[in-house]
This record gives structure tokens, sequence and C-alpha cells, in this order.
């Protein structure tokens, strides 16, 4: 009885009942106007009349502007008012109004090192292009003299991010897009607890939307009483609205602000394998320890400060890397962490995944746990694999979300056709998002190859060229895929109704 009461009592039900309410007057609300007067009906066909062709002259993407345009169309009376409602993707005005003057004082932290840069281009002009494109469309330099250490999995990764965090004298960062009580969260709140008790600066980012099944309401209070100065990311509202679509989906620790993490790992058990919930959940990660580290330190800071103006002003140069580490940083190749924005108009990400596909020459190994893409994506893919490139996918032998993978497994048909190779992880679930192409070239980080990670949400990645961490990820990425079960397109069977419930899925993917 104490449980039902909690439930009853707790924040999901009160939202999931909030939104039915919402959902259902909308409705009636719209049942009796349409009903009673024909005013209102042509009102409304004309509202969608002219939403359709908003849409056809926008900037949107097409697969986007397509599931609008035939939803209307099916629904001519309440489509554009469920447009109007729910269609925009933009991110909201008041959140562009606390986060872009917060970036922009950060850039002249971000300068590029021409000799890098110069050094960059004599060894490879192709490679040096999508720096700059990273530069000149993120602000993100690139960097030498960082050390990237990659891990295959994620208990690998835990184990040195306790080290690090155990490490930490001064100052330690997190931001994630999940974080669940656990092993893997309570171990890790243990040492900060420590150390914010110790006077070192810790700070947590953690997404509401991503938490929302996981943490209580009361998470924050609960941080800043053990000295952990909490910050949760775009507060879920149960309003009728997709606005709270733009999501923190980074996952980044810095400690020191010389030895940073990133990749797909959150900060919940699954991530390393203390629990089995879709057999064993494979992911990756990295650490980068020298100057390099500050484009996430510069990250996190742009959105704290964003939301915790007290701390606008701070003098950032204390969270340098070498302001803790007066040696000199040492390691091999480029690195560049870089951060995808739904702020700027820019597909980042998902330019940069094209432009590997584009430069490669031999062979490019993917890592995704959801191939939801668009025709352009597609269609570097297939380019690549029809130009003679060993393009390889490895998507999830068991899936998290069923409709989501069968989602993805509907794009397999046209992508086999062309040449690309797909593989399930016969092991159990695969988390990774990592690009590895040529033994030159790669990226790991949090981004998704669907479109809420290449549109919707705050993502990072790092991008190496020429790292011995390059060679460690086509290693793990050809035990990968010995592990893994080829997806053969004789194999392939769809049925009539298979193959419109494919089409429907595809059509709404981008609207949700």
């Amino acid at each position: 009885m104490k449980k039902v009461l909690q439930f009853l009592c707790g924040r999901i039900f009160i939202t999931g009942i909030l939104l039915l309410v919402q959902l259902g007057w909308f409705t009636l609300f719209l049942m009796k106007l349409t009903r009673y007067s024909v005013l209102f009906s042509g009102f409304f066909g004309v509202l969608s009349i002219l939403i359709v062709l908003y849409l056809i002259g926008s900037d949107d993407n097409p697969a986007y502007k397509i599931g609008w345009i035939i939803l209307i169309m099916a629904l001519p009376l309440l489509g554009g008012l469920l447009y109007l409602l729910m269609g925009n993707k933009r991110p909201s005005k008041p959140l562009k109004r606390q986060l872009i003057p917060a970036q922009q004082a950060l850039e002249p932290t971000l300068r590029q090192d021409p000799e890098v840069q110069d050094a960059l281009k004599q060894t490879d002009p192709r490679a040096e292009g999508l720096s700059r494109y990273l530069q000149s469309a993120g602000g993100w330099p690139v960097y030498r003299d960082s050390d990237v250490r990659y891990y295959p999995v994620g208990e690998a990764m835990y184990q040195d991010m306790l080290c690090a965090l155990e490490s930490a004298q001064h100052f330690i960062f997190l931001e994630y897009f999940i974080i669940q009580p656990g092993k893997m969260w309570d171990s890790i709140l243990e040492i900060l607890t420590r150390k914010a008790a110790e006077g070192v600066d810790v700070r947590l980012i953690y997404d509401d939307m991503g938490s929302l099944f996981l943490l209580p309401q009361s998470f924050p209070r609960d941080m800043e009483r053990r000295g952990i100065r909490c910050l949760p990311f775009n507060p879920f509202i149960p309003v009728l609205s997709l606005i709270m679509n733009n999501r923190d989906h980074r996952k980044i620790l810095v400690v020191d602000g010389h030895t940073a993490f990133n990749g797909g790992i959150n900060l919940s058990d699954e991530y390393i394998n203390e629990t089995h919930p879709h057999g064993h959940w494979k992911d990756t990660g990295v650490r980068v320890h020298g100057p390099a580290a500050w484009n996430l330190t510069a990250m996190f800071l742009s959105m704290w400060h964003a939301f915790r103006k007290e701390d606008a002003l701070e003098d950032v140069r204390r969270f340098f890397p070498q302001t803790f580490h007066p040696q000199p940083f040492s390691g091999e190749g480029f690195v560049q962490p870089f951060g995808d924005s739904p702020l700027d108009g820019e597909a980042l990400a998902e330019n940069v995944y094209i432009d590997i596909l584009s430069q490669a020459k031999r062979y490019v190994y993917i890592f995704t746990p959801y191939l939801i893409i668009d025709d352009i994506m597609k269609t570097a893919l297939c380019s690549a694999a029809k130009r003679g490139v060993d393009v390889r996918i490895v998507t999830p032998g068991v899936p998290d979300k069923k409709i989501v993978y069968r989602l993805t497994r509907s794009h397999y048909m046209p992508l086999l056709k062309a040449g690309v190779r797909i593989f399930e992880y016969a092991p159990g679930f695969i988390h990774a998002k990592s690009y590895v192409a040529d033994d030159e070239t790669a990226v790991i980080g949090t981004i998704n190859m669907d479109y809420r990670s290449l549109y919707l949400h705050f993502e990072c990645g790092t991008y190496l060229y020429r790292c011995p961490a390059v060679m460690d990820l086509k290693a793990d990425a050809l035990d990968t895929l010995a592990k893994s079960r080829e997806v053969q397109l004789s194999r392939i069977h769809h049925t009539a109704v298979g193959a419109l419930l494919d089409a429907v899925l595809r059509l709404v993917a981008p609207l949700f």
C-alpha cells in the first residue's frame, strides 16, 4: 500500500495524468468547434494549407517536412493546429537567450593554434578540411600533445573514472543524460560527496527527461545538501508540447581540467554490465589527457553558466588544462573534441559522419544502436559502398525498444543492395556510437544515427586523427564484428502489412 501511495503521489503518475487531461481537453475542444461551426472548419482548413506552404519553403530536414505534410493532408482540419502545438523542433527563445551568450563568452578561450592547424594540413589536407569545418561551424579547436585512451566496454572506463575522481584536488564536472541509483552511481556519489567535503568544486548537470523515471524529484536538493552543486537541464514540464525535445544527451566527466572522459556511457548499471536487461551491453568511450580536454570543459561551462548566473563571470582560466598540470603534456596525432547543438541550425555531427564516408578509401566501420537515417545519410552510406569502400555497420542483436528496433531494420534493404554490410551484435545490445576509417580517422561520442541525436539534442564527440586510439577502435571493431551475425539480403522478407508498417514508422520517426 505504501508503494502504491508513493506511485500515486509521484511525479511520473501526476505528469501522465496532466498530459492525458490536456490531450482529452484539446480533442474535445476541436471536436466541438468543427462539429458546430462551418466557419471554424474552414479556418482550420486554410490554416493547414498555409502551414503546408510554409513547410515546403522552410529549411527543415526533408523527412521532417514530408512527415508533417502527409499528416496534415490526412487530418486537414486538425493537422495545422497539431503542427502549431507540437511541430516546433527549434529550441525555445528563452533557451536560446540563456545558452547563446554563455557560449559566446567562452569563444575567446577556444582559439585555434595556427601551428597545430598547419601541421595537420601538411600531414593531410583533407583531414585538415574536416577539422577546419569543426572550427568554423562549431568553434572547436584541434590539438596535439593530448593522450587518448580508448575503452571498448563501459566497465573498463568506469574503473578509470573512479581513479580519476579519487585523484581530484580542485574540481570535478559531470554532465550526463542518464543517472540511475545502483553500483555505478552510488560508488561515484560516495567519492563526489567526500571530495566536496574536502573543498573540491563538484558540479553536476543531468538531463531531467533522461532521468525522469529514475531519480526522485528531490534529487537536486539532495545533491546540494551533499555539497554537490546540481543543475537539471531543461526540467520536464507536463505541457502538451514538443518544445521539450531539446535534451542534453552529452556524457562528460572532467577532473582538474587536464583529464576528461567522453563516450556513450551513462551513469547506470547496465552500462558496466552489472545488470543485463538486454544481454551484454556494448559501449565505447575515450579518456583525453592534455590540452584537448579544454573543449569538453568549455562545453560543460557554457551549459553551467547559462543557468547558474552567479558563476557566469568567474575566471575560467582556472579550469584550463595547464593550471593544475604545469608539466608538459604529450600524445600522438590530432585530437578534437566537439559539441553539436540545435541552436546553430547546423547539422554538425551528421556532416562529420558524411565527410568521413565521402573521404574513406578502404573501409568505414560503424557502431550505432539506432539506424534511423534520412535520405542524405543513406545516400552517403550507399555511395561509399558503391565506389568500393568496405562499409560495415553493427547494430543491436537484442533490442532495447522493439518499435525502434523494427524501424532500424526497415532501413537495411537499400543499404544491403548498395553493398553496405550490416551486422547485429549477437551477445546483446550495442549502445556505442563510433566511426573508424582507413586506420587514420575515428569519432567516439554520444551521437546516434537518428533524427533526435543529429538534429534535436545537445551532443558531443571526439574526433581523432592518427592517434593510437584509432587502431584500438579498429581492433575492437573487428572483434565485435566477429561476435556479430551478418544480415543477409536473401533472408529479409517483408509482408505487405509489414512493409506498410515500416513505411509508416519511417514517416513519423522524424516527428517524434
